[in-house]
């Protein structure tokens, strides 16, 4: 009898393990990390703006000199803040709703997005650490409306 409830404990303590280890698996499949800038359109840009917490988005256009210097400033910033901050790029010329919504005349315009809403941002080019300090504040208030 005692056999049996050492292998019983045994085969017990083994399915939770694997059980476990497949929950770990499938979450971390699930929490997908955007480390690029995510290409957004008149089609998919409120489902954006609603799907991540925190969304700085860079409206945009291919002929805009001052928008190709910001232009490897978000990718950097993407990559560094991947898993935080999900980037977004808006071309103003393909997508004119989009950037007509939100009274977009001068670019490149930096807009950050909290929690659904327009909460701050810029026209003109930046630089990276400019871009970082208006950013931080909304990182900072957000981990600071977390619960424990």
């Amino acid at each position: 009898m005692q056999n049996e409830d050492k292998e019983l404990e045994e085969i017990l303590a083994r399915k939770r393990s694997e059980l476990l280890s497949a929950r770990r698996i499938n979450e971390t499949r699930n929490h997908v990390v955007i480390s690029t800038p995510v290409e957004l359109t008149d089609s998919n840009f409120s489902q954006a703006v609603t799907r991540y917490p925190l969304l700085v988005v860079d409206f945009w256009a291919a002929w805009c000199g001052p928008c190709r210097m910001v232009s490897p400033v978000i990718e950097q910033l993407a990559s560094e803040h991947a898993g935080k901050v999900v980037f977004g790029k808006v071309n103003v010329e393909e997508n004119p709703l989009t950037a007509a919504a939100f009274g977009i005349q001068s670019i490149p315009t930096i807009t950050i997005f909290k929690d659904g809403s327009a909460v701050d941002g810029f026209v003109g080019a930046a630089s990276k650490s400019q871009i970082q300090i208006k950013l931080s504040a909304h990182m900072q208030s957000r981990t600071d409306t977390k619960g424990p």
